[in-house]
Parts: structure tokens; C-alpha cells; sequence
């Protein structure tokens, strides 16, 4: 069975969609707010922490303004998706990626009794002197949307290398 394209776009992103909500549901079964499970001592936990921000914490205490831009970077990326769209399965995956992570966020900044993003996902080294240096926690979400944004990325240089390739090519020789 071949997918269209937008049925592809959806099917990845509710996958997303899904497995994030679900994720973010066991969190909230297990650990109460604010706590920490040990997986790999100096190095990687569960934790259970409350972004009312955007990436690294950035715009801290606009909740309701980051789910806006949200909702509107939903509208964009849906009316120009075309735009976006290497006519590639990974154009589509990458596509899908950025509306289930957008989506998975605005979920939680939407839900009546959080009013935040879940972020669980916590690596970190720890000094010798004691305390952490860690990488900012996230979650599914959050990882669909990085590698959303790097496949575009990828996908978009290997076009320009293709037609810059082309170019040469087919130029007249002097």
C-alpha cells in the first residue's frame, strides 16, 4: 500500500504524537515533580521537570505565548509544507517529525492541570568537586523536532550540492 504524502506526514506524526504523550503519562506515574531516577550514575537520569520556556529553558514564564507561536508555527508549516518537501520519504519523515514534536509540547503548554512542558531526559557528567554539568533535560518531543530540523537541514544542502552539480554539468564548455 503506497502512502500519499500528507498521510505520511500524519502517520509519523502521530507516532510522535503518541509515543511522547505516553512517555510524558509514565513520568507523571512515576516519578512525583521534580524527582530524579538514577539509570547510569554521573551520567544519565529520569527526572521529572516543568518548562514553561522554550529550548534551554529560554523565555521562561511564557507559557502562553510559546504556545502560540506554536500553534502558528503549526499553521506555517502546514500551509508551506510544500516548500519544505525534498520529494523524498525522509522530506516527509522530517515533515512529520516537526508537526508530532510541535504538537507533543503544545499538548502539555495547553493542558489544563500542567500548563508546561514535561521534560524527563537528562544526561549530565558529574564534576569531581561534586555538582552536575548537564545538557538541558528534554523529551520526544523536543528530540523529534532537532532531528526534524536537521534532516531539512541535510536534505536541503544535498539538493543545493545536486544542483550545483547540475549546473556545472550542463554548462556550455568555452
Amino acid at each position: 500500500m503506497k502512502l500519499s504524502v500528507n498521510r505520511r506526514i500524519a502517520l509519523v506524526s502521530l507516532a510522535i504524537l503518541f509515543f511522547d504523550q505516553l512517555t510524558k503519562l509514565l513520568v507523571l506515574s512515576y516519578l512525583g515533580y521534580a524527582q530524579e531516577r538514577v539509570v547510569i550514575k554521573g551520567f544519565f537520569k529520569f527526572v521529572h521537570w516543568g518548562n514553561t520556556g522554550a529550548a534551554w529553558s529560554l523565555f521562561r514564564d511564557h507559557n502562553d505565548l510559546l504556545a502560540i507561536v506554536s500553534l502558528l508555527a503549526l499553521l506555517v508549516l502546514f500551509i508551506s509544507r510544500h516548500h519544505f518537501d525534498s520529494g523524498t520519504i525522509w522530506g516527509h519523515v522530517a515533515l512529520g517529525l516537526l508537526f508530532g514534536g510541535i504538537a507533543g509540547n503544545l499538548v502539555d503548554r495547553l493542558h489544563p492541570d500542567r500548563r508546561h512542558v514535561i521534560d524527563f531526559i537528562y544526561f549530565h557528567l558529574t564534576r569531581r568537586s561534586g555538582g552536575e554539568i548537564g545538557f538541558p533535560a528534554f523529551n520526544i518531543a523536543d528530540s523529534a523536532i532537532c532531528v526534524g530540523v536537521g534532516l531539512l537541514f541535510i536534505l536541503s544542502w544535498r539538493s543545493e550540492q545536486l544542483r550545483g552539480t547540475e549546473r556545472t554539468s550542463t554548462a556550455p564548455m568555452s
